[in-house]
C-alpha cells in the first residue's frame, strides 16, 4: 500500500504516526501531532482504564484526526526472586544512601478486558499493540468495533504471525529504536531497518509502518524508497516541549553521540535502546541477574529518584534512538510537519 493508501485508510493528512512512548507521549503530544496531520498516539501501557477515556476526552476536545491507542501484551509473570539483583545493586544503595525500595510497586500490566472496554467507549481511530498481540478473545472485541489494529515487529516471523491474525498494519521496528523491543516469538533479535523493512514489505499484503531510527529527511527517504507506507517516529520528538522527557533525559539528549547509543534489559527486564549511563558502565548493558520484564524497575526506583533529585540520570532509562543526534528543541507539530511532509513528498515525486 502506498503512502496515499495509508492516508485513506487512517484519515490522516500525513504519512506519519506520533510513537506511544510510555511515559513521554502524553494528551499534548498526541493533540500537536494530530493538528499537524499525523497519527497521534496515546501511550496507554501506563495508564489504567479510567484514566484512557480522561486522556481521550482532553484530546477529542482539542484536535480532530486520528488517534491510536497504544497497549501492552507481554505476559506478566509472578514476581521473581530479587536477591540477586538487590544484591548487585547493594554497593549503589550504599553509595547514594538509600535503602531499597519495600511494597510492591505498580507494574504496566498487559491488555486486559478493562482496557478492551475502555477502548469500546473511546472508539479510536487505531488502537496498536507492542509485545505481540491480545488473546483472541480480547482482540475480537477490539476488531469488532471496527477499529485498525496495528501490530509490532521485529522479525519476519513476526510479521508473518500479525499479517495472518488480521492486522491492518504493521510497525516494522529496527534495531534503531530507542525504547523497547516489541519481539516477542524468538526473543530479541537485532536487525536493521534497512535490512529487514524490505523483507517484510515483500513478504505481507498489509500496509508497513518504518519504525527506528527516522529523525530527518535522509531516514525518511530511507525508508520510503525500501517500501513503507507511512513512518512512526519517536525520539525526535524526545526535545518537544510537548513531550514528557524529564530535564536530566533533555540535557543528555542534547550532549549524546553516536557512540552512547546502548541496547539494554537493566532497567526493565526488557530490551531496550537508549543512552549508556553509569549503571550500564558499571554492570555491562545486558545483564542475567536483572529480573525479567517489567519487574527489574523497582529495585532501581530509589536510586533513579536520588540521582535525578541531583540533577543526574546514572540510574535513569535514558530512551532514545538512532536518531538522538538529530533530535530538535522544536515543537512536536514542527517535527510532524517535518517528517511527515518529507515522506509525502518521497511519494508523490518517485
Amino acid at each position: 500500500m502506498t503512502a496515499a493508501g495509508l492516508l485513506e485508510l487512517t484519515g490522516a493528512r500525513l504519512p506519519i504516526v506520533q510513537a506511544p512512548m510510555a511515559n513521554f507521549a502524553g494528551r499534548e503530544l498526541a493533540i500537536a501531532a494530530i493538528g499537524a496531520g499525523g497519527v497521534g498516539s496515546l501511550a496507554c501501557a501506563v495508564l489504567d482504564a479510567a484514566t484512557v477515556g480522561i486522556e481521550v476526552a482532553a484530546i477529542r476536545a482539542a484536535a480532530t484526526g486520528p488517534l491510536n491507542l497504544n497497549f501492552f501484551c507481554h505476559t506478566l509473570g509472578p514476581q521473581p526472586d530479587e536477591t540477586v539483583w538487590r544484591t548487585t545493586l547493594a554497593p549503589f544503595y550504599a553509595e547514594e544512601g538509600v535503602a531499597p525500595p519495600t511494597g510492591s510497586p505498580p507494574l504496566r500490566r498487559p491488555f486486559d478486558a478493562a482496557m478492551a472496554e475502555a477502548v469500546e467507549q473511546a472508539r479510536p481511530e487505531i488502537v496498536s499493540f507492542h509485545f505481540g498481540l491480545p488473546d483472541e478473545a480480547l482482540l475480537a472485541r477490539v476488531r469488532a468495533m471496527g477499529t485498525l489494529i496495528f501490530g509490532n515487529a521485529t522479525t519476519l516471523a513476526e510479521a508473518h504471525h500479525l499479517a495472518a491474525q488480521g492486522c491492518d498494519a504493521i510497525i516494522v521496528q529496527g534495531r534503531e529504536a530507542g525504547g523497547h523491543a516489541g519481539y516477542f516469538l524468538d526473543g530479541y533479535r537485532s536487525r536493521p531497518l534497512e535490512e529487514i523493512l524490505p523483507e517484510i514489505v515483500a513478504a505481507v499484503d498489509v500496509p508497513v509502518i518504518a519504525a527506528g531510527g527516522i529523525a530527518d529527511a535522509i531516514g525518511v527517504s530511507a525508508a520510503m524508497a525500501n517500501g513503507a507506507a507511512a513512518i512512526q517516529v519517536g525520539t525526535a520528538y524526545l526535545l518537544t516541549p510537548e513531550a514528557w522527557t524529564s530535564a536530566v533525559h533533555r540535557r543528555r539528549i542534547e550532549t549524546a553521540y553516536p557512540g552512547d547509543l546502548i541496547a539494554t534489559n537493566l532497567f526493565s527486564g526488557g530490551v531496550a535502546g537508549g543512552l549508556r549511563n553509569r549503571l550500564t558502565d558499571a554492570l555491562g548493558p545486558i545483564s542475567d541477574l536483572a529480573p525479567p520484564f517489567p519487574y527489574a524497575s523497582a529495585a532501581l526506583a530509589p536510586l533513579r529518584a536520588k540521582a535525578e533529585s541531583e540533577g543526574r540520570g546514572d540510574f535513569s532509562p535514558l530512551w532514545a534512538g538512532d536518531g538522538v543526534t538529530h533530535a530538535r528543541a522544536e515543537s512536536a507539530g514542527d517535527v510532524t510537519r517535518r517528517l511527515g511532509s518529507a515522506a509525502l513528498n518521497y511519494r508523490s515525486h518517485s
